[in-house]
């Protein structure tokens, strides 16, 4: 990397932080992001065990507003954002008109015309245009605050205990896919029990100037119960252990929802248009010829992304993720395969430097917390 590349990189209000804790950083969707502080299998282990801290900072931050706002909505986006309770969340997609998929997202309901649209930040401009474009013509307004907020998430079994002394919202109450306003560590906050990683745990949206004072606060609090900084090295090896897609691995816009096995999330019932509905019907009426699967390797080796996947001979499919799961000790793998191919039992070759190893396509998630 460049000198003049490394000045225009983002930085998240945490860099002096990840610095003094030793973090290694890289180069992530345009933001200096750390990848590991301690080691990945050692982070990975600390979040299924314990509890872990995580900047996503670098996230995008939509906030939509306007008595019409929930309409709007549900013309961007394939769920149906007005259906949402007050304080409640779900996860969606905005496509294409073709419907291939142009970002995964968290679309959160705060008021009664109020909502926050969370996207990828390899995304975010991208999707907060396409906002701006098809909130046209809606009594709506969007507030894009991406470089205003900073988002931290603490995941893992002991979250709520460390979380619980420092903030004023009744975790108890706080359902999975919900969110509430309130403090923590005295700081305005938005508490979301939502994650990446496959545990329970809580992601919390301040202003960008208060992250460093709860960033500390939460460290502080977590100093009894095993909290430990984790990069992005185990978010990606956590969220693959709990089946979660990535954008640019699982998903892209030559993918539609169908093909990676979220067609639950696609709402043709909706009772207005949205972009991409014609495309989707039509997908969903004659269905698809690839689907996203879960594979263990069942001989040697490691499946990556863009690796082959053979079923006999012809090509059935590609790796999107793969990685020697920490918490199942064997390779696993998602990748899309030839319909015929999907079904959990059968046996394909993944070809790893140019030698077939033995694999078996199996259900999603590879891993689930015990509740």
């Amino acid at each position: 990397m460049t000198e003049t590349s490394l000045q225009t990189l983002h930085e998240t209000p945490l860099q002096d932080r990840h610095v003094a804790l030793g973090a290694r950083l890289i180069d992530f969707a345009g933001w200096q992001m750390p990848v590991q502080y301690a080691g990945i299998l050692e982070e990975h282990r600390a979040v299924r065990e314990r509890a872990g801290l995580f900047d996503l900072s670098h996230m995008g931050e939509l906030f939509v507003e306007g008595p019409e706002a929930g309409s709007a909505l549900a013309y961007a986006v394939v769920t149906n954002p007005p259906s949402l309770a007050e304080g409640r969340a779900q996860y969606s997609m905005i496509v294409a008109p073709n419907g291939g998929i142009l970002d995964d997202l968290i679309v959160y309901h705060l008021a009664a015309d109020r909502f926050l649209v969370v996207a990828n930040a390899s995304n975010a401009q991208v999707v907060s245009d396409l906002l701006a474009e098809r909130l046209s013509g809606f009594k709506a307004v969007l507030d894009d605050r991406s470089l205003a907020t900073a988002l931290v998430a603490i995941q893992g079994p002991r979250s709520v205990e460390i979380l619980r002394p420092l903030t004023d919202v009744d975790l108890d109450a706080l359902r999975y896919y919900a969110i509430a306003e309130g403090s923590v560590a005295g700081i305005p906050a938005l508490v979301a029990r939502t994650g990446y990683t496959g545990e329970d745990g809580f992601e919390v949206f301040v202003d960008t100037g208060r992250a460093v004072a709860l960033w500390d606060a939460l460290m502080a609090g977590g100093e009894g119960h095993g909290l430990a900084p984790i990069g992005l090295g185990a978010r990606d090896t956590l969220r693959l252990e709990a089946g979660m897609p990535l954008y640019g691995n699982e998903l892209d816009p030559t993918t539609n929802p169908f093909e990676a096995g979220l067609g639950r999330v696609v709402k043709l019932d909706k009772p207005d248009d949205f972009v991409g509905r014609a495309a989707l019907e039509k997908v969903a009426r004659e269905g698809v010829d690839r689907k996203l699967v879960g594979i263990v390797l069942r001989g040697r080796g490691i499946a990556r992304h863009g690796y082959p996947i053979h079923a006999g001979e012809p090509v059935s499919g590609v790796v999107t993720s793969g990685t020697q799961s920490p918490t199942l000790g064997q390779a696993i793998a998602m990748g899309y395969v030839a319909t015929p191919d999907a079904e959990p039992g059968t046996m394909i070759d993944v070809e790893i430097r140019g030698q077939r190893v033995p694999a078996e396509v199996v259900a999603l998630p590879f891993y689930r917390r015990a509740r």
